[in-house]
């Protein structure tokens, strides 16, 4: 099979499509014909050395997200079947033609969701949606606060936000704010010529938000507690402005507020299946009903995964970058 494989550890001109064996199905698990993936940040950490192979002495293939359809099952397999349409995360090995995963960490594709946009899906709503309902316990009339609004996983939040009924402001550049507002941000913050917390606390009346979903992390930490409510929660799913600075405990405690840093892709096999099992369950019907869709900016074919890893690294695109398998 093709499949994208990292020769070595450097800029996207070391992404390489080879020829590699087909992976075969073990017992509890399923082999799927991918449709197509979708690139992540992770994807460009793993390409420049600073995220581990996850399948190390095979080829280095990455890839956390897939949409596909079954050919075939392994003899455990209880809940498919060839010729399923399903998507899913995995740790790595998505840009290829074939991938290997565990039954019940696949999805049904939504019905009403294209095959070859649902590889939008999983990786950025599953990880909003772990950090603001499940870690965070966003409700219903409260505010939460996203950085990146035009990301992945910024576009995914938004809408999360507004399927449950809570309120969201997000932060990003002057030329995304109308295509976060157009998702049904209730403010859309140019984070170049606004300050995010004066702007968060006038639209809370003081009070600030009950939940942060940060991608940036450096010194934004300071600043999301002061725009954090009383009792909130600021999840840190990303480092892009960095990873080390001062931070005021003093600020942290008379709020009474919870700083939780959390991934997806190294959690233990059980633990990503739970998820995915609670995700089918609680939003997937929402994809049905249209209150969810996959935003993708711009869609690249498997030989053009160069330009798309350098599309990603210019931070040009609104929603997800789909790679095309076939």
């Amino acid at each position: 099979m093709r499949a994208v494989v990292i020769t070595k550890h450097g800029d996207p001109s070391v992404l390489k499509v080879v020829d590699v064996e087909k992976p075969e199905p073990k017992s509890s698990e399923i082999l799927v014909k991918i449709r197509a993936t979708s690139l992540n940040r992770a994807d460009l950490m793993q390409r420049m050395g600073l995220y581990p192979d996850p399948f190390p002495g095979d080829h280095d293939i990455p890839g956390l997200e897939f949409a596909g359809t079954v050919v075939s099952c392994g003899e455990s397999v209880k809940t498919l079947r060839v010729g399923d349409p399903v998507m899913g995360i995995v740790s790595g090995g998505a840009y290829a033609e074939f991938l290997v995963a565990p039954e019940m960490q696949a999805m049904a594709v939504p019905k009403n969701i294209d095959l070859a946009n649902a590889a939008a899906i999983p990786e950025v709503f599953i990880t909003a949606w772990d950090a603001l309902i499940c870690q965070a316990n966003l409700q219903a009339g409260q505010w939460a606060l996203v950085h990146a609004g035009a990301s992945g996983v910024g576009t995914a939040a938004i809408q999360i936000c507004k399927a449950l009924g809570a309120y969201v402001v997000v932060t990003c550049s002057a030329g995304k704010r109308d295509a976060c507002l157009a998702l049904g941000a209730d403010l859309a913050i140019d984070y170049k010529t606004q300050d995010f917390v004066e702007v968060t606390l006038q639209a809370t009346h003081g009070k600030g938000v009950t939940a942060i979903l940060d991608v940036i992390g450096g010194d934004y930490l300071n600043r999301n507690i002061a725009a954090l409510a009383l009792k909130g929660t600021i999840v840190q799913v990303g480092l892009m402005g960095g990873g080390n600075t001062a931070f005021n405990i003093g600020a942290l405690m008379p709020k009474r507020a919870r700083l939780i840093g959390t991934v997806l892709r190294p959690r233990p096999l059980e633990e990503k299946v739970a998820v995915t099992q609670r995700f089918i369950a609680e939003m997937l019907p929402f994809f049905e009903i249209g209150k969810l869709r996959p935003v993708i900016d711009r869609r690249f074919g498997l030989d053009q995964i160069v330009e798309a890893h350098e599309y990603m690294e210019s931070n040009a695109n609104t929603g997800k970058i789909v790679i095309d398998v076939y």
